[in-house]
């Protein structure tokens, strides 16, 4: 069966038809293991666990599916690893401790967010499966997002309160733009024609989002998640964790404070609803929150995958009703997810 690959479900859309798809899978990364759990979107369960990797940050597919790129956090590496298997077949040597990274969308490049002081993005060569070049930058680079059409990444920094703007063509950095807070996880709403229309940033001291107009790089407003509910602490930044659906008509976007995820419409930013994560009871003391963390769909919009960092899980959404559907038990301290689409 032909694979074709997505990062954050923006590839799909380019490559062919939404329709096409018939499957998806969610790579999940437990950040404080050795682990990936692997999602079935059809079933709810993990259905493979790739081991042997310590501390791993972030990961990537090859255009056929045949290969996952995966970021080692306790090394300076990015480990190629075949699919099928759960193999590592290369290490990549990188100029740092890695952070997030982003495949562009014909495959042809991966692009890394080095997190060692003062920060770089290293581009890497998938052909060849070696670094090609180290941009440096002047502090820690975190997460990263590619345009679907293959333009543009944008990568932010918490320590340098600036979102970078990165030519993938000419490997090159194209812009700075400074913030009064650091930038933290990214997302994307496209034109039709595969170009950037906004970019979406939670910025570390927001309980909320901004919103950047992406052809002129101006900031067009900032959004605020609303106070309640509340008192469930904020565990390093009050909302850490978004993300557009693939048919780009949602916006969604976790709270730490309320231990949920609110729900907003696309393009005009309007609140739909919230869906509530789960809590930790311990007799005599304060319920706790799940944490929710990163955010990933499935190929046909239908479903939304929530991270649990603190609770070793996955809670999957139905996207139209706002109701729970799932809750999938991972790893250690799950993180950044992806989507790979089966065709």
């Amino acid at each position: 069966m032909k694979l074709t690959t997505l990062r954050y479900l923006w590839i799909l859309l380019l490559a062919m038809p939404l329709a096409a798809a018939t499957n998806s899978q969610i790579y999940v990364l437990n950040n404080a293991g050795t682990t990936i759990s692997v999602i079935d979107t059809a079933t709810n369960k993990v259905v493979q666990t790739i081991g042997g990797i310590e501390v791993p940050e972030a990961v990537a597919f090859s255009p056929d599916g045949s290969r996952v790129y995966v970021s080692v956090g306790s090394e300076d590496f990015v480990d190629v690893v075949e699919r099928k298997t759960g193999k590592i077949i290369k290490r990549i040597p990188i100029s740092g401790h890695p952070n997030d990274m982003a495949i562009s969308p014909d495959g042809k490049k991966l692009l890394v967010c080095i997190a060692t002081t003062p920060g770089a993005i290293d581009f890497i060569d998938t052909t060849t499966l070696t670094k090609t070049k180290t941009i440096p930058m002047k502090a820690r680079m975190h997460d990263i997002v590619v345009t679907r059409d293959g333009k543009w990444a944008v990568a932010g920094s918490p320590a340098g309160q600036y979102a970078a703007f990165f030519d993938i063509k000419n490997e090159k950095l194209d812009a700075v733009m400074d913030f009064d807070m650091g930038v933290m996880p990214l997302a994307l709403d496209h034109n039709a024609d595969g170009s950037g229309r906004r970019l979406y940033l939670q910025l570390n001291k927001l309980s909320g989002f901004a919103v950047i107009d992406f052809a002129t790089r101006k900031e067009v407003t900032r959004v605020e998640l609303p106070k309640e509910p509340t008192g469930f602490g904020s565990g390093g930044a009050p909302s850490h964790g978004m993300g557009v659906s693939p048919d780009g008509k949602t916006l969604w976007v976790n709270s730490r404070p309320a231990n949920s995820v609110f729900v907003y419409s696309l393009p005009d930013h309007k609140l739909l609803g919230r869906v509530p994560m789960q809590e930790l009871r311990v007799p005599g003391k304060p319920a706790a929150g799940s944490r929710p963390n990163w955010i990933a769909f499935s190929h046909d919009s239908k479903t939304v995958y929530i991270a649990n960092r603190g609770m070793r899980s996955v809670t999957a959404v139905d996207v139209a009703t706002r109701k729970q559907v799932a809750v999938i038990p991972v790893g250690e301290a799950p993180d950044r997810m992806s989507t790979l689409v089966l065709q």
